[in-house]
């Protein structure tokens, strides 16, 4: 038996050749050649571990991680750094433009989503703030039973162009966001009433605020401000009662100086979930507020507006911050966060959020003050 036998190995590549034997040897001889030639390329993924390695390395030294000479510890701590390098990846996969919030690697991202939770956020604050619903300080607002409201507000604003917002701090270790943004907007609005913008004592409220708030293991704002309405205790100077990151023993009466402080004159505790407009205005004509937010989609965020992936129930709150301002004219319009975790988290320290949505719950539980 002749047979020219031309095969297909690769492409366009062609093997022929004549063959004179039986039919059996002929497919014998076919399956030889398909197995020593036949290639199908395979795509597969880059092999990240080396790439992980050396940027864990990095990571380790740059925060200056305390695990960094105990090898157990650090080989756990490195397997959640790599699933949080995963989940930056999807994320940024997910944006829809330029001006979206993107990720990256932060001083958190060698935690679990439970231990970032438990560590850094406030797991109880629903349940702290329930018992503010139907107080009188608390007022809801929705976009079906409350009073057209025809007062034009600008596009964009920004507190922080008044001169009227201080430094953005770092809480570290100690829970108390509830502190910090509360303090922040009494600095603020003093600064608007009176001229001067002076730090005031976060640190005071940590060692002293009643009212169940807990120092660094917790509290909430609007239980902080009630207790600063009812005792009538003035929030003194940072330079009197300075930050030291963790719960003490309270000082009141034995600082030095109590010539100055500024005392709460009213506040409220409002929800704008579906009547955002609202809250805007109050920005614009009243000014910053404190706000609880859900945060536990912040773990690895850089920079950017966020509009996805940040669930905005009440149930949900787990921190605080300063709300600054707002830009209806940006390609995204958005809320201005001022945070507590420091310069190098965020945008210098900063946040944005997209309006319109309670994205991350930006409108459950906003709280507005007054003072003397």
């Amino acid at each position: 038996m002749h047979l020219l036998l031309c095969y297909e190995v690769y492409g366009d590549l062609e093997l022929c050749f004549t063959l004179d034997m039986e039919w059996r040897t002929v497919a014998l001889t076919v399956l030889i050649v398909s197995l020593c030639f036949f290639v199908i390329p395979i795509r597969v993924g880059p092999d990240t571990s080396d790439e992980d390695i050396k940027l864990f390395q990095n990571y380790v030294t740059r925060y200056n991680k305390s695990y960094k000479d105990d090898p157990t510890e650090y080989e756990k701590r490195f397997g959640r750094f790599q699933r949080s390098l995963r989940h930056i990846e999807k994320m940024n996969g997910l944006r829809s433009s330029q001006e979206s919030a993107y990720y990256g690697l932060t001083e958190f991202s060698d935690m679990l989503e439970d231990e970032f939770l438990a560590k850094t956020l406030l797991p109880d604050m629903p349940a702290r703030g329930q018992k503010h619903t139907n107080a009188s300080y608390h007022r809801w607002h929705s976009s079906t039973n409350r009073p057209k409201r025809s007062i034009a507000i600008p596009l964009r604003f920004d507190w922080r162009d008044k001169g009227v917002v201080t430094a953005v701090r770092s809480q570290g270790s100690c829970g108390a966001c509830w502190a910090f943004s509360t303090v922040e907007v009494a600095e603020s609005m003093f600064a608007m009433k009176n001229g001067t913008l002076r730090p005031l004592s976060v640190q005071e409220m940590i060692d002293c605020a009643k009212n169940s708030n807990f120092g660094c293991e917790g509290g909430d704002i609007c239980s902080l401000l009630s207790w600063l309405l009812v005792s009538k205790v003035q929030v003194l100077p940072e330079s009197t009662y300075p930050l030291v990151g963790k719960t003490g023993t309270c000082r009141l009466g034995k600082t030095a100086d109590k010539t100055f402080g500024v005392r709460i004159k009213d506040f409220t505790c409002d929800s704008f979930v579906d009547a955002e407009d609202e809250l805007l205005v109050t920005l614009a004509t009243h000014g910053p507020v404190a706000a609880a937010v859900n945060a536990l989609s912040w773990q690895n965020y850089l920079g950017g507006v966020i509009q996805y992936h940040c669930d905005g129930s009440f149930d949900n709150l787990n921190h605080a911050v300063q709300i600054i301002g707002y830009d209806k004219s940006a390609a995204i319009p958005h809320y201005i966060i001022k945070n507590s975790w420091g310069t190098s988290f965020g945008d210098k320290g900063y946040m944005y959020i997209g309006i319109g949505s309670n994205l991350c719950g930006i409108a459950n539980q906003v709280s507005s003050i007054d003072v003397f």
